[in-house]
């Protein structure tokens, strides 16, 4: 939609404009770099390296992030994942670029990087294995080794999966197909450049010289397209081919959607993202495990930018609602960052394989991802037997990185996990986006394992449903599960003996399992609580962070950084205040469950033990004790948390509240308005009377809630706006039970327009269509010219019995958001009494509303001419809309 500021508006309406210019830009950068280096034959090094980097990591990786966010908002599924997959690649490429210029500028490599110049791209400033290893008298860069083999193992997988992204674009227009089928070949020669010569730097080139062509047409045609509502540069709007957006919708969904509610529909689905994450760093992890890479320096860098773009599909997760991909995604990036770090640490840090050994031989917090794991698997039985296999490897996977393996054999299990891991996360990739996009299920990915209610008996053990009734009175939050889960790896990670708290490997080793679970993925688990809006937000996450990343700190790295004693006293300070401030935490656990009570008190217990170990009185004995128990009260937590939420109801118990809020037992005021149960059929007729009578009432919608006056009276419908205080030059839209009764009054509407009706009615969407005598057959009739403008009407026909039922009973009513003007919508018939309840005659109670925002306007005045133009975007993102009439128009023709 355009507004008076215009351009900004159409950034925000039509991210892909950002999305393309930044592929179009970064491709640019890279591309000068190369035809110079094919030029003449000097290759960029040091400081020049390290600005391209710069460069493409703020405009490929940051700002193509920011398009991708957007595009998640706007319910664009293909950009929203391409572009954060993109913005990956980007940033990976940019972190390798200032990887190879920090090295050449590194003295103590510089003589036998300048041995190693040749024309390639990437593989400019490369140290070669065999010549550092040939060479005695200069010391070994362990962070220098496989340079070009872990560019290669990068960029491998993301040409798998920008092919893949390519192919599902061509079903969406057919500017994108040719963006991304450039970046894929682009990528193949990047690759090849590693090896080759020359020759491959200019083929690169001159695709990427097509990437901005194309990324520069695609963007004005979207930019035009957002400032004039109009497809007036071709490309967006008709796919290559339509083969996969036609047929009949798969009666058995593309996966298991029975627990999400509708209001998640504003959000793009973030599944085909975490299966493009997991995808990358399996197969990268592939390669380092079966040897091609001799150091995990840059392959980290790799790692962790898309570990961190998997923490996106997680949050977007929680957005949705969605406990189990909040919590599955999340741990998945939880693990990735500790093997990147853990292999990072082994093979540039301690290096020699005895030490790595030793090292790892006392670390147990491989098992909790293991028991993690395994908990997936159990939540998965709910989803499809896609995600059952995907999290069965998964488990796999985790098992193949116990320490308690001989190093040899590890390596070889780890890679054939990755392997197989990445196989199934590819056909994840692949089936979830082409599956999302044609809203059916194109592409197998099986039924659900187990039912619902069988899931649910077998978790309720036979236990009474008599604690269904309070379930939703302290609602789980969709991050819940994911908090125990960060805390107990950090624990479990954290237990050791004396005997190894003098092991400098075992030390360097279990820093990244502290520090990663404990602090920075709580840290963001915090913001999952902030934005769920609990009664006490994220104050006890937050205080873990920075204990974990205390105890990381003094535990772990302090004998490492041999500690003065007097920065031993500030620790012993410190924990003296944790202990204080997770009192205060123990009385906000006493407000929650028994199980978050539980575990502060275990905590308090476990700060006792770091304040005795800033002392030099450390029980370890204890300490193993109490560590071992958080983590067993973690993944009962976890467990707990996930299903409670995916169900809704406790099916597991978690303990009620200890102390609970007094609420001020205040009689009760008088209701200021009649109130009916839309359940009852009594409840529908008294409203129906009371708009008969002439009155106006709160209705519930398939959005929010509205009020309602019947198009008898007239002069009900001026009430509304004198209710609501609304402008007098906004009209009012009518409300009708089905597209049947428009077809009985006849309207001279085009086969186009009758098509189109078909297809977004009944559901979230009003059309403008041109008014009419039809309209005195539809049973206006009175209300002719108090709803509408002189020549247009807005029509509603809503998904929802209790509205259809009331309409069929009264007859076309006209209805707006019941709010008053300005004010967000009601989304729960208390609301609607409590704002206006003093002003209208009845409302007809309904609960909690079906979405949080209303109706999706679309003027179809200008329908016959091929265009229509979105007026709101409501709960039915803009996107779908013109997918719909895309599809629509295109089957007319």
């Amino acid at each position: 939609m355009t507004t008076l500021d215009g351009f900004p508006a159409s950034f925000y309406g039509e991210p892909g404009v950002l999305g393309m210019l930044s592929n179009g830009i970064s491709a640019f950068l890279v591309l000068l770099q190369n035809f110079s280096t094919a030029h003449t034959g000097i290759a960029p090094q040091g400081v020049e390296n390290i600005l391209i980097g710069v460069h493409l990591i703020l405009i490929g990786g940051i700002c193509q992030l920011v398009a991708s966010l957007l595009s998640f908002r706007k319910y664009d599924h293909l950009s929203g994942t391409a572009f954060i997959g993109y913005a990956a690649l980007w940033g990976s490429y940019g972190a390798t670029r200032i990887y190879f210029g920090a090295v050449s500028e590194t003295p103590t490599t510089a003589p036998t990087t300048h041995q190693m110049l040749n024309n390639t791209s990437l593989s400019v400033n490369v140290t070669s294995n065999t010549t550092l290893n040939s060479t005695t008298e200069i010391p070994v860069c362990y962070l220098c080794l496989s340079l070009k083999e872990s560019a290669i193992a990068g960029l491998v997988p993301y040409t798998i999966l920008s092919f893949l992204l390519a192919f599902c674009s061509a079903t969406v227009n057919y500017i994108m197909p040719f963006v991304f089928g450039a970046i894929t070949a682009t990528l193949i020669f990047e690759a090849v450049a590693l090896a080759a010569g020359a020759w491959a730097l200019v083929v690169s080139g001159i695709l990427e010289l097509l990437i901005l062509i194309f990324a520069i047409y695609g963007s004005a045609a979207l930019l035009v397209k957002g400032l004039t509502q109009r497809l007036a540069l071709k490309g967006f709007g008709t796919p290559l081919f339509n083969v996969l957006l036609l047929g009949t919708a798969n009666s058995g969904s593309a996966q298991s959607i029975g627990q999400e509610k509708k209001k998640n529909t504003k959000y793009a689905e973030p599944m085909a993202l975490g299966f493009f994450c997991d995808t990358v760093t399996a197969f990268i992890f592939a390669f380092y495990s079966f040897g091609y890479m001799k150091s995990f320096g840059l392959g980290a860098a790799w790692v962790s930018i898309i570990a961190a773009s998997q923490l996106f599909s997680s949050y977007y997760a929680h957005l949705r609602q969605d406990c189990y991909h909040t919590t599955k995604f999340g741990l998945h990036a939880t693990y990735w960052l500790i093997i990147a770090w853990g292999e990072f640490v082994a093979s540039a840090l301690i290096v020699e394989d005895s030490e790595v050994t030793s090292g790892r031989q006392p670390m147990v917090g491989d098992w909790f991802f293991v028991a993690a794991a395994l908990v997936l698997c159990c939540g998965s039985l709910n989803m499809d037997v896609l995600e059952l296999i995907h999290n069965m490897l998964f488990v796999l996977l985790t098992v193949s990185t116990v320490p308690q393996i001989p190093l040899q054999g590890y390596h070889i299990f780890f890679g054939v996990a990755c392997s197989l891991f990445t196989a199934a996360s590819l056909y994840g990739t692949f089936s979830r986006l082409i599956n999302t996009i044609a809203e059916k299920s194109l592409f197998p990915v099986g039924p659900q394992p187990v039912s619902t209610d069988q899931l649910k008996n077998v978790l309720k053990c036979g236990r009474s449903q008599q604690g269904d009734q309070d379930m939703l009175l302290q609602t789980d939050q969709a991050s819940e599960a994911l908090f125990y889960l960060s805390n107990g790896v950090a624990a479990l990670s954290a237990l050791h003996t004396a005997a190894s708290s003098t092991n400098p490997s075992f030390l360097h080793l279990s820093v990244p399992w502290i520090l990663i679970s404990g602090a920075i993925i709580q840290a963001y688990v915090s913001r999952l609580q902030v934005t769920g809006g609990g009664r006490f937000g994220s104050v006890i996450s937050s205080i873990y962070v920075v204990v974990w990343a205390t105890w990381t700190w003094f535990r772990f790295a302090g004998n490492l950084l041999q500690l003065s004693t007097e920065g031993v006293y500030g620790f012993t300070a410190g924990a003296i205040a944790f202990l204080v401030i997770n009192g205060f935490l123990m009385l906000i656990a006493a407000y929650r469950n028994l199980v978050l009570l539980l575990l502060t008190i275990i905590m308090e217990i476990v700060l006792v033990c770091f304040l005795l170990s800033t002392l030099q009185r450390l029980p370890y004995q204890l300490e193993i004790a109490m560590l071992a128990l958080v983590s067993i009260i973690c993944i009962y937590g976890a467990v707990a948390s996930m299903f409670n939420c995916i169900f809704s109801q406790r099916v597991l118990p978690v303990g009620p509240p200890l102390l609970k809020e007094r609420v001020k037992q205040e009689t009760a005021p008088e209701l200021t308005c009649p109130v009916a149960d839309s359940r009852l059929t009594s409840g529908l007729l008294k409203i129906a009377g009371l708009l008969e009578e002439g009155g106006v009432c709160g209705v519930p919608t398939d959005t929010v809630y509205a009020l309602a006056a019947s198009c008898k009276n007239p002069q009900a419908i001026e009430k509304i706006y004198n209710i609501k205080d609304r402008p007098a030059e906004k009209p009012i839209c009518i409300c009708i039970s089905s597209v049947e009764q428009l077809v009985a009054a006849k309207p001279p509407f085009s086969p186009l327009l009758w098509e189109f009706m078909r297809n977004v009615y009944p559901g979230g969407i009003s059309c403008i269509v041109k008014k009419g005598d039809w309209l005195f057959k539809l049973g206006v009739g009175p209300a002719y010219d108090r709803v509408g403008t002189k020549d247009s009407i807005m029509i509603r026909v809503p998904d929802h019995t209790v509205t259809g039922h009331l309409c069929d009973i009264t007859g076309p009513i006209a209805i707006t958001s019941a709010n008053p003007s300005g004010e967000p919508d009601s989304t729960h018939h208390s609301m609607v009494i409590s704002r206006l309840g003093h002003k209208i005659q009845g409302v007809l109670c309904d609960g909690e509303s079906n979405e949080v925002v209303a109706s999706t306007v679309v003027n179809c005045l200008k329908i016959d001419e091929g265009t229509i133009t979105i007026v709101r975007e409501g709960c039915v993102p803009a996107v779908k809309v013109r997918q719909i009439f895309d599809r629509v128009k295109s089957t007319m023709v």
